[in-house]
């Protein structure tokens, strides 16, 4: 306290040496003022006032990078304002959006989508029945881009049957057929016009959809400034302008909002924060800003490679040991300064079907310890690191370079694994040279995230088995097999009981394996000016619904 108080008798005569200083200038300000030919009328400085209080400029990480929706580059986010699907995923369920209404047929094949008859493109171009069509069959044509969303791998056919009504076959009954219709991307429109060829997968001409924003400018690496779509079928949204900074996260996206650079901030969709918890509250503290928390929405956690046979990350035992050593309570209240709360299980309970009896472990560096033992990973001749028919136990742990707080969280369960005889070398990258390795397999353990309330535990649990995602992942253990016989089952299955049966299966096998390591359960987290209202958040955790915000 007392340091704050010097600061602020500091301040105070820093701040009437200034008022000094800029009485002077504003005298002078005012004789130039009184020479000048013309002033601004009442009604201009209005205008001038409005203009500054409509917009939003926000900080990102990261560039928008391309925002062609049927691929996975571009922000999320971004992507969020432009384009807009069928449907909308919201608390209470699935409701219209593009489509009015909708019937699914008795034997849950086919889904009948009867459409809004008042939206065009950014572009002017008609949405319609057509340009359904041609933006799912653009999906389609890109199977293996998409084979992670299992609805990819059931649609069989699209069908116009007049103007606005589009018919959509499957080639099995598929339950979460309207939740992933919903999803941020790849099912969303983008005009016909931008298409290459007929398609979207090698690229587009143009970015329109026909979301409440529109792109108007993108400096690669500098920002991205999206403004109203004063043609919204919805009526144009009141917040006139949002840009997209590229900043660094932390100091510098801090002292650009102290700046009035940027006057906005959230978790973007790395899961990562621009902000650590201090500097949020220290905004918040100087009465400018206002820090707005949703309800948890998904799982941060360590993903494990158990195909990489050549690395100790493959045995059963020394993931669980790593499970056992992570002192999750430290790194939510300490690190992560309760934003956070503790995950002992791959979802939360409020998360569908995820309530299930699991297994839990605790922090226990001695159980950590006694299962390694067990496993014949031994400490021979006071080594700090232990070793298996000659070989170290010793793997790589990658975290996303732009996020504080992984690579805190990083170095934390570092020291932790030193404690039990871990070799654990921690590694920073880009968010996106880490989506590759998780593609690729070519990892030991690195950071993750659920998908999130709107996707789980469906979008999940289909990555298990996709090459694009969790497949290196979960190929290598005992049950595999079996693992991935219940998730097509379960996929398909149209009683809920049984549904209940098999998701309790899945997440008890790969519980059991240590595969999906959890640490906490996060929420997205807002900083936004003080007079802002409308904040609010989607089930789908990556975007905002900017549209229904507003200046008091």
């Amino acid at each position: 306290m007392s340091i704050k108080k010097d600061k602020r008798e500091r301040n105070t005569l820093l701040f009437k040496r200034f008022k000094l200083a800029a009485l002077v200038i504003f005298v002078l300000s005012i004789l130039v003022a009184c020479s000048a030919t013309s002033e601004k009328t009442d009604s201009e400085k209005k205008e001038d006032t409005d203009s500054t209080n409509n917009e939003l400029v926000y900080a990102s990480a990261k560039d928008i990078n391309d925002m062609n929706p049927h691929l996975y580059t571009g922000s999320m986010p971004a992507q969020g304002m432009v384009y807009e699907s069928l449907v909308e995923n919201m608390e209470d369920g699935i409701k219209p959006l593009l489509a009015e209404s909708w019937e699914i047929s008795e034997d849950g094949k086919v889904y009948t989508f009867h459409l809004r008859k008042d939206v065009k493109f950014h572009d002017g171009e008609p949405f319609n029945a057509e340009a359904v069509k041609k933006n799912i069959e653009a999906v389609q044509n890109n199977a293996e881009k998409h084979a992670w969303i299992k609805l990819s791998t059931k649609i069989e056919s699209v069908n116009v049957v007049d103007e606005f009504t589009v018919e959509l076959v499957l080639s099995e009954t598929y339950y979460p057929t309207l939740v992933e219709l919903s999803m941020t991307r790849p099912y969303v429109f983008i005009s016909p016009k931008d298409f290459k060829n007929g398609e979207t997968k090698d690229g587009v001409n143009g970015f329109n959809g026909t979301g409440p924003y529109i792109l108007t400018e993108h400096k690669t690496d500098q920002y991205a400034t999206f403004e109203a779509n004063e043609n919204y079928w919805d009526g144009p949204p009141e917040i006139n302008k949002i840009t997209s900074k590229v900043l660094p996260a932390g100091e510098t996206t801090f002292l650009a909002l102290q700046k009035g650079e940027v006057n906005f901030v959230f978790t973007d969709d790395r899961g990562a924060d621009s902000l650590d918890v201090k500097a949020m509250n220290q905004l918040v503290d100087s009465g400018d800003y206002q820090l707005v928390r949703s309800e948890p929405m998904n799982t941060k956690m360590i993903v494990a490679n158990s195909s990489k046979s050549d690395n100790p990350v493959s045995e059963t035992a020394v993931r669980e040991a790593i499970w056992y050593s992570i002192d999750r309570k430290t790194i939510s209240e300490d690190i992560l300064n309760g934003t956070e709360t503790i995950a002992q299980t791959l979802f939360s309970p409020n998360v569908n079907y995820a309530d299930v009896d699991l297994k839990k472990r605790d922090f226990d560096l001695e159980k950590a310890k006694q299962i390694l033992e067990e496993a014949d990973w031994k400490l021979e001749g006071g080594a700090d690191i232990r070793t298996k028919d000659g070989k170290k136990l010793a793997m790589k742990l990658y975290y996303d370079s732009n996020s504080s707080s992984q690579k805190t969280q990083a170095e934390f369960i570092q020291a932790s694994a030193k404690e039990i005889g871990l070799q654990l070398e921690i590694i920073g990258e880009e968010s996106t040279s880490i989506a590759n390795r998780r593609s690729s397999g070519d990892y030991d353990l690195l950071f993750n995230q659920t998908w999130g309330l709107a996707y789980d535990p469906q979008s999940t649990i289909a990555a298990f088995i996709s090459e694009a995602s969790y497949l290196h992942t979960t190929s290598g253990i005992a049950k595999a097999d079996e693992l991935y016989k219940k998730i097509e089952e379960v996929m398909v299955s149209t009683d809920e009981e049984t549904r209940k049966s098999l998701y309790a299966d899945i997440l008890t096998i790969v519980h059991e394996e240590a595969v999906f390591i959890p640490i906490s359960n996060g929420s997205v987290t807002v900083v936004a000016p003080k007079g802002l209202k409308g904040i609010s958040f989607k089930q789908t955790q990556f975007e905002l619904p900017f549209e229904q915000m507003h200046f008091e």
